[in-house]
């Protein structure tokens, strides 16, 4: 077993009272301590990945009942999105300043609570309000899920604890549409928010359990304060920016309402990037961005979750107010990648350590792009077998071959001591993506400010769509080529 190095995930160190950290050993992936603490950061980080999918196959419902059109729809999905990506910085940076496992215990209970709340919520705006307040407590959440393997688990295990992780994390989202649809047809949709409570809860519980195996974050007398202003900014930026574009289709582009958001959301962005500057324990250090590598990889990353995130966005719209699927059904269509993550993820990790990442998330970006062109056959009157499964096939081909060498990428970029950080950030862009993606995207098909969400207006803006995804996918592939070592990555 190796002797635990004096490791912190990211931000200012803050050292145990006596300066010193814990020394605790390593823990092997194959000890019952290690099983559970990668179950755990599994079972929390899938809850909170799947309230980012498993509402998008309850969205036709949602809407029914609530009477909205797709710019209702696209504030469920936002809400949630807005809030995760814009204090995630804030969850890593809390994760280092205190007891990693208690911060992101607390952020599962605070999960579960609001997502028991969304599934109770009578109207529409209230849903909004509580899918917010999800997505505050899922940024404890996802950052501390993944610096944990970083800083607790042996050396020559973590590649293998990482794969796991962004297999199960991946395969939970993808099979939110999956669980979600049968919820949906067999109850209500109500079901998709009060199903992740016991999971939630459950990951609570394990790392409380096994806390004792986790690494003491350092901590020290009269340490700098954590950096909420950065965090404000952040999200009244991130706020202006995606309601402007999300009210364009309603009010106009030359509203004064839309450019005094976009001004004042544009504005709060650079605030934040020159409070960054001079902070003196910024959320979002810029330093890590001196790694070609970890740039890249997170450019990679903006593309490629920006794509997926609209796919199940409207791939769900289209199979159930286009085709006429039943939300089960539309939620089998993408089962292929299920199991495809599951297989490919672990290996392709193990892959990349032993070539590099460049290749595989190369192969990765390509299939995707070309899982995306397929769906352009998704049409009224399409076949399963002929249409839509070769699509989702290629898909998860590729899904499966890049997200497990893209994160030992931007993890294996920066030093130990800013994993926590480098975690936050990977996971900011992904979900930062996801929320540009259903904001600006349908926008640009021609969808925005649709109050019909069935017909030819669907699918050509569907199909147009997809195009856009394809292009960023591809733009995926040639940024990795450019930016990511070919050799097995190292720290730089």
């Amino acid at each position: 077993m190796h002797e635990r190095k004096n490791v912190v995930s990211g931000g200012p160190s803050h050292g145990a009272a006596d300066g010193r950290d814990r020394a605790l050993p390593f823990v092997g992936l194959d000890s019952a301590p290690g099983r559970w603490i990668l179950t755990a950061s599994i079972l929390g980080s899938g809850a909170v990945f799947v309230e980012s999918s498993v509402a998008n196959v309850a969205l036709p419902a949602i809407g029914r009942e609530f009477g909205l059109g797709i710019a209702g729809l696209q504030w469920i999905i936002n809400g949630y999105l807005l809030t995760l990506s814009a204090l995630i910085l804030l969850g890593g940076a809390l994760g280092d300043r205190y007891r990693r496992g208690r911060v992101f215990a607390l952020g599962l209970v605070g999960f579960a609570a609001s997502s028991l709340a969304c599934a109770l919520a009578p109207s529409a705006v209230i849903l909004v309000c509580c899918r917010v307040l999800q997505g505050m407590a899922g940024a404890l959440v996802v950052p501390n899920s993944l610096a944990i393997l970083e800083t607790t688990f042996e050396p020559s295990h973590r590649p293998t604890a990482i794969g796991r992780w962004a297999a199960g994390s991946s395969v939970s989202a993808a099979l939110g549409p999956l669980v979600g649809g049968w919820l949906v047809d067999a109850f209500s949709w109500r079901w998709v928010f009060a199903v992740v409570v016991a999971f939630a809860l459950a990951a609570a519980w394990i790392v409380v359990a096994h806390e004792r195996h986790l690494p003491e974050a350092e901590r020290s007398v009269g340490s700098h304060p954590l950096d909420y202003r950065g965090a404000v900014l952040a999200t009244l930026g991130l706020a202006g920016v995606v309601g402007a574009l999300m009210t364009i289709p309603l009010l106009g582009a030359r509203s004064t309402v839309v450019i005094a958001a976009a001004m004042g959301g544009a504005a709060c962005l650079v605030a934040f990037i020159i409070a960054e500057r001079h902070a003196s324990a910024p959320l979002l250090p810029l330093e890590v961005f001196r790694s070609r590598q970890f740039s890249g990889a997170n450019l990679v990353t903006l593309f490629v979750y920006a794509s997926l995130g609209i796919l199940l966005f409207l791939l769900m719209l289209e199979l159930q107010d286009a085709l006429g699927y039943s939300a089960l059904r539309a939620g089998l269509t993408l089962l292929p990648i299920n199991i495809l993550m599951l297989l490919l993820a672990p290996r392709a990790a193990r892959l990349a350590q032993r070539i590099g990442p460049r290749l595989p998330m190369t192969v990765g970006c390509v299939l995707t792009a070309a899982g995306m062109l397929l769906l352009l056959r998704v049409h009224p009157g399409a076949r399963y077998g002929r249409d839509i499964l070769p699509a989702v096939v290629v898909f998860g081909l590729g899904l499966g071959t890049l997200v497990g060498p893209l994160t030992a990428a931007v993890l294996a970029a920066v030093e130990d001591r800013l994993a926590g950080v480098a975690s936050a950030v990977n996971n900011a862009v992904a979900r930062l993506a996801g929320l540009l993606a259903t904001a600006v995207l349908p926008l640009a098909a021609g969808l925005g400010g649709a109050e019909s969400l069935r017909g030819d207006v669907l699918t050509q803006g569907f199909h147009r769509t997809m195009w856009m995804a394809a292009f960023l996918c591809l733009a995926g592939a040639l940024t990795t080529w450019l930016t990511i070592g070919p050799g097995s990555h190292s720290k730089q």
